[in-house]
């Protein structure tokens, strides 16, 4: 057990605990209660979202690392005037996302506040949009001084080491639902809101948030064990643990990469940190919006969708999480390329995720047209940051940040045309369902072949969705659900299945799909054997890998559905045994080609698009909510090579529509043009002539 010292007298401890304990529930209880009551701040679905930010700037924390600039302080005030913020607004951005608070402490950085509200007030009088940096660490040095009694925040060393941010030895981390932490927080978002009028709060480093060592906190111990115990009954308590006293259970310590996570206490710890990460969010989102429901709420897990398991390595859960966001980060890299080894890499997954989560994605798109289109195509209404501060121009200051004229162009062309980029649904025939506990508790073959099957996916330009164990509940949009290496699937999950199988859907599975509970214990048959009709590998004990079975694709009628049984997604590059599942491995699989002609057969071959075009042109479909329009997105990741000619595409008219009108729009130096097409058999047949780097078509429907 980890020891209570430098914290306070026992006695003291089990007070704050009990407080704490029943403080924390019943503000749960408020965001349970008030979560379906308060939508997305209005402004967000009406604004165009490009945006510039820079928050590290401020003297305090510039002066603290080190390392800057003799001209870092002489550009900062810079950034603050208003001739900075009209080339921008010029350039045009809609918001500025600035400094506001670091974690020094409201008293040390008063200075500093006071010049985020000035610069505040020059953003609403230009007409920008303004949204506030909040950090998550504290830098103790002069935290201190202003509130001593902040060191029973701190998490106490993780295996002999102080749990800092990095090499920055001045920022300690915290455990973030402790009640003084949480008042404390609340202090600052309201002086956000009600002295900076802000538009949006940005929370920093949430990846940081959950990691496993912030849960080694005194406080985080007792919390783990009322989890345990709200959670289950005593009967159940000893039927996950063998046991059914759980005072002496502590978190799991661990400093070794694993492949799969079998013992039920760091599967229970993982879901506990994914729970608390999402209510800490919870009360401050709700917070917030009982202050003003018109502030947008953002926060920074950092990784998306790239591969990492983010529920056992950040506490993060992205539909527990995103409930209470309205725009999320992403800092995973994956800038849109293709790679000298032939892998088209992306972020198109985590824009995928957000879409699902009813978010926005935020991240860096200045560094290539192409970042640009990617996210105007994939991202609801948002262009992402599009730069910063730039600190020097040769030997002098910067006069605000620049951009290359073809990128400017990008974002007038966004602006122009903004009606095709909000008021949009997407279009998507198939889903691909991330389970929680398979991608949890599996570090291996789910991530590479579900990763796999979405490489195939996107390069093959057939319209998915990725979903999550909730949307397995209304399955109505899509013509087949991919199931690729989920194992871990509950009951009540294989009857949702099953249920969209009778209806008439396809479903596509691979691997061991359904051959484990949703505590990871290995069934004697697959839960879906009735639709396989397969029989499963034999079990080699648990310490052995599952061996895939040798036998062909089987294809089964059931009812009025289809079902396809994949026994393996092949792998170009298999992914090493608890590597990351990082786009150094989305090569495409060896068995492309059938998987794509297995999604075709479950579908019945009722795709709503078909597109002949390379591998490394991807594509969006979308359409107007009024269903005044459809639109369809095309990206060429090999722009810098060549650019694609004679692209044929068909598209599926919705049903009670026509088509009247197919014109192809480009940033990239081309007027507007009106292609000729045919309408058979309810599909509107077009060739785009040139494809140079981004290109929407716009069919219009009456």
């Amino acid at each position: 057990m980890i020891a209570l010292r430098a914290f306070a007298p026992s006695w003291q401890i089990v007070l704050l605990i009990l407080s704490a304990c029943v403080q924390i529930k019943n503000e749960d209880k408020v965001v349970n209660e008030l979560r379906s009551d308060h939508p997305q701040p209005s402004w967000i679905s009406e604004t165009p979202l490009v945006f510039i930010g820079n928050w590290d700037a401020m003297p305090i924390f510039r002066r603290r690392v080190g390392g800057n600039p003799a001209w870092q302080e002489q550009a900062y005030q810079k950034e603050h005037s208003e001739e900075a913020v009209k080339k921008y607004k010029e350039m045009g951005v809609t918001m500025m996302l600035i400094h506001f608070y670091k974690g020094f402490g409201l008293e040390a950085e008063k200075e500093h506040i006071d010049e985020a509200k000035k610069l505040a007030a020059i953003c609403k009088q230009n007409g920008l949009k303004v949204g506030v940096y909040v950090g998550s660490t504290i830098g103790y040095e002069t935290f201190l001084l202003e509130k001593p009694e902040a060191a029973e925040w701190f998490v106490p060393d993780y295996m002999g080491q102080p749990v800092l941010y990095g090499d920055q030895t001045f920022r300690k981390r915290v455990y973030f639902m402790h009640p003084g932490f949480i008042d404390y927080m609340k202090q600052v978002v309201r002086i956000a809101i009600e002295d900076l009028k802000v538009d949006l709060i940005h929370f920093d480093n949430t990846s940081m948030r959950a990691a496993p060592e912030i849960f080694h906190h005194p406080l985080a111990i007792q919390n783990f064990r009322t989890y345990l115990e709200q959670k289950y009954t005593p009967e159940m308590v000893q039927k996950r643990f063998g046991f059914n006293d759980i005072r002496y259970v502590e978190p799991p310590v661990y400093a070794h990469p694993m492949s799969k996570i079998d013992d039920p206490l760091f599967q229970e710890w993982t879901d506990f940190r994914c729970q608390q990460l999402a209510d800490y969010y919870g009360i401050m989102e709700t917070f917030i919006h009982s202050l003003n429901p018109e502030v947008a709420v953002v926060n920074n897990p950092h990784s998306g969708l790239s591969g990492i398991n983010t529920m056992w390595n950040q506490g993060i859960d992205y539909p527990k999480v995103l409930a209470h966001t309205d725009m999320v980060w992403t800092e995973e890299g994956n800038n849109p390329t293709v790679s000298e080894e032939g892998v088209l890499i992306s972020k198109i997954r985590t824009y995928k995720m957000a879409e699902t989560l009813n978010n926005r994605i935020f991240t860096y798109t200045s560094d290539s047209k192409l970042e640009m289109a990617e996210a105007m195509a994939y991202n609801r209404q948002g262009m992402g940051m599009v730069g910063g501060l730039k600190e020097m121009e040769g030997n002098q200051l910067a006069q605000g940040y620049e951009l290359p004229d073809d990128q400017k162009n990008y974002i007038k062309f966004f602006h122009r045309n903004f009606d095709f980029y909000h008021e949009i649904s997407n279009i998507a025939d198939l889903a691909v369902l991330h389970s929680y506990s398979t991608m949890a508790f599996n570090n291996d073959r789910p991530y590479q072949s579900t990763y796999l099957y979405e490489q195939v996916l996107i390069q093959n330009k057939i319209p998915f969705d990725i979903i999550f164990d909730d949307q397995l509940k209304d399955l109505s949009k899509y013509k087949v659900l991919i199931l690729a290496d989920q194992e871990c699937l509950s009951n009540e999950k294989l009857d949702l299945i099953r249920s969209f199988v009778e209806q008439g859907g396809g479903l596509v599975a691979t691997e061991f799909t359904s051959l484990y509970t949703g505590w990871r214990e290995r069934e004697s048959d697959f839960g879906l054997k009735d639709l396989f009709k397969v029989n499963p590998p034999d079990w080699n004990g648990r310490s052995s890998q599952e061996s895939v079975l040798s036998i062909p694709i089987q294809r089964n009628q059931i009812g009025r559905g289809k079902v396809v049984y994949i026994p393996e997604v092949r792998p170009s590059l298999p992914k090493p045994l608890t590597a990351a599942m990082t786009s150094l491995y989305w090569k495409l699989p060896v068995n492309w080609k059938e998987l794509i002609e297995s999604v075709k057969w479950a579908s019945g071959n009722r795709l709503s698009i078909s597109i002949e075009a390379p591998l490394t042109v991807t594509m969006e479909l979308v359409q107007k909510e009024d269903q005044s329009a459809m639109i369809l997105h095309l990206l060429n990741f090999d722009y810098r090579n060549s650019a694609v000619k004679n692209i044929k595409v068909e598209v599926q008219v919705p049903e009670g529509k026509k088509a009247t009108q197919v014109i192809v729009m480009t940033p990239d130096g081309s007027n507007d043009e009106i292609l000729q097409f045919k309408e058979v058999e309810k599909r509107a047949i077009f060739t785009v002539p040139r494809l140079s780097v981004y290109n929407m078509i716009v069919m219009k429907l009456e």
